[in-house]
């Protein structure tokens, strides 16, 4: 099935973390695409958490989380209200307790970046492929 689409709205709070992957868990499991669920929801856990710790400065209480399946690709997008810092992938040094997840999703996914919104804010998408 192609053209799939579902989007939930989370408040920015740690509480929203392990209810973003619930609701990446169940939308997958229901387009039967439970294959690359793993990974969609380490993925979704990781922008989840970079947007609990860095947009809470946004003007914004709330980020969106989409899911979309199209040709092939599962595309998992999160967005917020914080614009003044996108997210760049570097590596941390072997003492930094954080800064690894934009290394995890450039490991897992086919592609990924980030884009302004309209207005305040950007998305950061990421492409996994769907096999099966």
């Amino acid at each position: 099935m192609s053209g799939r689409t579902a989007t939930a709205r989370f408040r920015i709070s740690k509480v929203s973390v392990p209810k973003a992957r619930e609701h990446v868990r169940q939308v997958l499991r229901a387009w039967k695409l439970g294959h690359v669920s793993d990974d969609a929801v380490l993925l979704a856990s990781e922008l989840a958490t970079n947007v609990v710790a860095h947009a809470a400065q946004g003007i914004g209480e709330y980020f969106e989380l989409a899911l979309r399946r199209r040709d092939g690709v599962l595309v998992l997008e999160v967005s917020d209200s914080y614009q003044w810092e996108m997210p760049e992938l570097r590596k941390p040094g072997p003492e930094e307790t954080s800064g690894r997840g934009l290394l995890l999703v450039d490991a897992l996914s086919q592609a990924w970046g980030v884009r302004p919104r309209t207005g305040a804010g950007k998305t950061v998408w990421v492409h996994l492929a769907v096999r099966g």
